[in-house]
């Protein structure tokens, strides 16, 4: 498959551009357009990569300058206890990161409550928390720009 229109795929997939909360440079960091946990989100290389050996030097220390922004502002906003990155590409085949903050305990936002149901072991990525509540990922995007 064309390398342009895998990546193109993906970020349509996962509206990156209309889930954005930093682009890096290198790297996007996205609102993810299912929440298995609050403030799930999505890293991704702006440029097409199959593999992680891929990523050059320079986009790596940026990714952990990234890392830092998403660790910090979650934190601030929603309190997570630990973040876990998953990156696991058997479908989506373009480097990028699940971030899936983790919670032990309830969390409210947007008048809902947030419950991690894989607390304490793996996240349970098939979860898709108020999937059907309008405007709810832009809330997340929106309250995550605001505390950048």
């Amino acid at each position: 498959m064309d390398n342009e229109k895998t990546l193109k795929e993906f970020r349509v997939k996962f509206a990156v551009e209309e889930n954005l909360v930093l682009n890096s440079g290198a790297w996007s960091w996205s609102v993810r357009p299912a929440q298995p946990t609050l403030a799930s989100g999505i890293i991704s290389l702006n440029r097409y990569a199959l593999h992680l050996s891929d990523v050059t030097p320079e986009e790596m220390a940026e990714l952990a300058t990234l890392i830092k922004s998403v660790e910090t502002v979650i934190k601030r906003t929603f309190n997570h206890n630990i973040m876990n990155y998953l990156m696991l590409m058997m479908v989506d085949r373009h480097v990028h990161y699940h971030v899936i903050p983790r919670y032990n305990g309830i969390r409210n936002f947007a008048g809902l409550e947030w419950v991690d149901n894989g607390w304490p072991a793996l996240p349970v990525m098939g979860d898709n928390q108020h999937k059907d509540q309008t405007g709810l990922i832009k809330e997340i995007q929106k309250v995550l720009i605001d505390n950048l």
